[in-house]
Protein backbone atom coordinates (compact mmCIF):
# COMPACT_ATOMS: atom_id res chain seq x y z
CA UNK A 1 0.00 0.00 0.00
CA UNK A 2 2.83 2.22 0.67
CA UNK A 3 4.07 1.70 -3.00
CA UNK A 4 1.05 2.61 -4.52
CA UNK A 5 0.36 5.65 -2.35
CA UNK A 6 3.97 6.81 -2.85
CA UNK A 7 3.30 6.28 -7.07
CA UNK A 8 0.37 8.44 -6.38
CA UNK A 9 2.38 11.21 -5.40
CA UNK A 10 1.84 11.24 -1.86
CA UNK A 11 4.58 11.64 0.82
CA UNK A 12 4.09 10.65 4.55
CA UNK A 13 5.68 9.27 7.56
CA UNK A 14 6.27 5.52 8.12
CA UNK A 15 5.65 4.33 11.91
CA UNK A 16 5.00 7.05 13.73
CA UNK A 17 3.18 8.59 16.50
CA UNK A 18 0.79 10.90 15.42
CA UNK A 19 0.07 12.47 18.82
CA UNK A 20 2.49 13.10 21.77
CA UNK A 21 2.54 11.88 24.22
CA UNK A 22 0.17 8.59 22.91
CA UNK A 23 2.16 5.55 22.87
CA UNK A 24 0.61 4.30 19.67
CA UNK A 25 2.43 4.65 16.43
CA UNK A 26 0.47 4.65 13.22
CA UNK A 27 1.54 2.80 9.93
CA UNK A 28 1.61 6.11 7.40
CA UNK A 29 0.94 9.21 8.88
CA UNK A 30 0.19 12.44 7.41
CA UNK A 31 0.64 15.20 10.27
CA UNK A 32 -0.45 18.22 8.30
CA UNK A 33 -3.58 16.69 7.65
CA UNK A 34 -3.94 14.80 10.47
CA UNK A 35 -4.96 11.61 9.03
CA UNK A 36 -3.24 8.18 10.63
CA UNK A 37 -3.44 5.06 8.99
CA UNK A 38 -3.43 1.70 10.26
CA UNK A 39 -2.91 -1.43 8.57
CA UNK A 40 -4.47 -3.91 10.64
CA UNK A 41 -4.27 -8.22 10.66
CA UNK A 42 -6.99 -10.23 10.41
CA UNK A 43 -5.74 -12.49 13.38
CA UNK A 44 -4.35 -9.68 15.95
CA UNK A 45 -6.93 -7.54 15.29
CA UNK A 46 -10.26 -9.46 15.02
CA UNK A 47 -10.72 -9.19 11.45
CA UNK A 48 -14.73 -9.78 10.85
CA UNK A 49 -14.25 -11.78 8.03
CA UNK A 50 -10.93 -13.76 8.65
CA UNK A 51 -10.25 -13.92 12.30
CA UNK A 52 -9.70 -17.22 14.05
CA UNK A 53 -9.41 -18.66 17.38
CA UNK A 54 -6.72 -20.76 18.83
CA UNK A 55 -7.64 -24.01 20.11
CA UNK A 56 -4.72 -23.87 23.17
CA UNK A 57 -4.49 -21.81 25.90
CA UNK A 58 -8.10 -20.03 24.72
CA UNK A 59 -8.98 -17.92 26.89
CA UNK A 60 -5.87 -16.09 27.18
CA UNK A 61 -5.70 -15.96 23.81
CA UNK A 62 -9.66 -14.35 23.97
CA UNK A 63 -7.85 -11.87 26.40
CA UNK A 64 -5.32 -10.76 24.57
CA UNK A 65 -7.56 -10.70 21.18
CA UNK A 66 -10.00 -8.53 22.93
CA UNK A 67 -7.59 -6.42 24.47
CA UNK A 68 -5.91 -5.44 20.90
CA UNK A 69 -9.43 -4.53 19.65
CA UNK A 70 -10.03 -2.20 22.54
CA UNK A 71 -6.87 -1.04 22.63
CA UNK A 72 -7.54 0.14 18.31
CA UNK A 73 -10.82 1.62 19.44
CA UNK A 74 -9.40 3.84 22.57
CA UNK A 75 -6.96 4.78 19.89
CA UNK A 76 -9.41 6.32 17.07
CA UNK A 77 -11.22 7.51 19.65
CA UNK A 78 -7.97 9.52 21.43
CA UNK A 79 -6.59 10.73 17.71
CA UNK A 80 -10.42 11.80 17.29
CA UNK A 81 -10.81 13.82 20.14
CA UNK A 82 -7.11 15.39 19.08
CA UNK A 83 -8.85 16.49 15.70
CA UNK A 84 -6.88 13.73 13.91
CA UNK A 85 -8.67 11.07 11.20
CA UNK A 86 -8.28 7.47 11.28
CA UNK A 87 -8.08 5.48 8.62
CA UNK A 88 -8.15 1.66 9.47
CA UNK A 89 -7.53 -1.18 6.14
CA UNK A 90 -7.34 -4.67 6.63
CA UNK A 91 -3.98 -6.74 5.48
CA UNK A 92 -6.62 -8.52 3.16
CA UNK A 93 -8.32 -5.44 1.69
CA UNK A 94 -6.62 -4.83 -1.88
CA UNK A 95 -4.07 -2.53 -2.49
CA UNK A 96 -6.05 0.33 -4.75
CA UNK A 97 -9.08 0.20 -2.46
CA UNK A 98 -6.78 1.07 -0.01
CA UNK A 99 -5.33 3.37 -1.36
CA UNK A 100 -8.73 4.91 -2.22
CA UNK A 101 -9.97 4.88 1.44
CA UNK A 102 -6.26 6.85 2.47
CA UNK A 103 -7.30 9.46 -0.97
CA UNK A 104 -10.75 10.09 0.87
CA UNK A 105 -9.64 10.57 3.88
CA UNK A 106 -6.91 13.31 2.87
CA UNK A 107 -10.41 14.83 0.94
CA UNK A 108 -8.82 13.94 -2.83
Amino acid sequence: MRRELHRLGLRFYIDRAPVAGLRRRADVVFPRRKVAVYVDGCFWHRCPEHATDPKNNAQWWADKLAGNVARDRDTDAQLSSAGWTVVRIWEHEATPLAAEKVLRALGR
